[in-house]
């Protein structure tokens, strides 16, 4: 008779590296870490089966403190990078972790394609608003007026929404959490991690030396309630700290625009119900910005078939002879 192990049960700090976490004291990318690693222990992940692939940024370090495989790889090109790894073993689980400057900068065309392929990855964008690790310099997701090394008069560039960007790109789950709030956002990053195809996960991160409270308008404890809509899939879009707002849909402006139950004749009936697989919904949620509410959670998800699955299924053609390959159709002898 032979006895049976069952499976010992990992804890967030099974997936702790033996590497210091080198980051700015205070900085947001802890709680990101923190984060990650609960999640990859409530779902019962393996480290020999968890790849993190990551580019250039302080984000980017993310690989060397978890406990799996790892790839620090070139600037904006961690997409890349990750369909290799997802093709070549499509039972690996594989993370993006990235930045605003990273991910949509230099490496902009890589996350378009990614998101369009919907290749079986999980995408985690830091978003500080600013470039961190060269000591400052303005994003693409910096607002206008960001006084910066590269903007020392005033950014004069409109900012690139990062969850807009997503659902343009073709982007089949698109979602937003903040890097404190660690209950939401491990159920967010959970949710990602169980949809079948790219996610795309936005996490406001603070810089506190670069670029220090840049979301407090809408993170702050004082303002949180009246900042904050958490978007739930079949509930309505109430937020408040008597949840007394809601968001109604202007017919004439097609847009949604924020109301008061009780006033003017609102009533529950006029409030939008959040449906997750509403594509021009999750775009108009997404651009919801201060003073107005800031839209948190699972904004857009709608599966396809993904990538990776469809290039497996992809029916062969030919006999699997190099040779024969190379010399079939027209040739030309020299």
């Amino acid at each position: 008779m032979t006895a049976t192990t069952a499976p010992v049960k990992m804890q967030p700090k099974d997936f702790a590296s033996d590497q210091e976490v080198r980051w700015c004291p205070g900085c947001g990318d802890y709680a990101i870490l923190k984060a990650v690693q609960k999640v990859l222990a409530d779902i019962g992940a393996s480290r020999e089966n968890t790849v993190f692939v990551s580019g250039i940024g302080c984000s980017s370090r993310f690989p060397y403190y978890v406990s799996t495989y790892g790839f620090h790889t070139v600037h904006g090109r961690a997409p890349a990078v990750a369909t290799g790894v997802k093709l070549a073993n499509p039972a690996l689980d594989v993370w993006v972790m990235t930045g605003d400057g990273d991910g949509l900068s230099i490496g902009g065309n890589h996350m378009l394609h990614v998101l369009r392929r919907n290749v079986d990855l999980q995408i985690v964008l830091f978003n500080n608003e600013i470039y961190g690790l060269t000591k400052g310099q303005y994003s693409p997701t910096s607002r206008q007026g960001t006084v910066s090394p590269t903007s020392p008069l005033g950014s004069l560039e409109r900012p690139l929404s990062a969850a807009t960007f997503a659902l343009g790109a073709g982007g089949r789950f698109v979602a937003r959490g903040i890097d404190t709030q660690q209950g939401p956002l491990v159920e967010v990053l959970k949710r990602a991690h169980a949809h079948r195809g790219a996610s795309f996960v936005e996490v406001f991160q603070n810089c506190l030396v670069f670029n220090d409270g840049v979301f407090d308008e809408f993170t702050e404890k004082a303002v949180a309630e009246e900042r904050q809509l958490h978007v739930e899939h079949g509930k309505p879009l109430l937020f408040g700290k008597n949840r007394q707002q809601g968001l109604r849909l202007d017919p004439a402006a097609l847009a949604l625009e924020v109301v008061t139950l009780g006033q003017d004749g609102v009533t529950m009936e006029d409030i939008v119900v959040h449906d997750e697989t509403n594509r021009a919904l999750a775009g108009m949620l997404a651009a919801l910005e201060p003073p107005g509410p800031v839209a948190l959670g699972v904004l857009y998800c709608a599966p396809v078939q993904d990538f990776t699955t469809a290039v497996f299924n992809q029916p062969a053609k030919g006999s699997g002879d190099i040779v024969a390959l190379l010399k079939q159709g027209k040739t030309w002898t020299v």
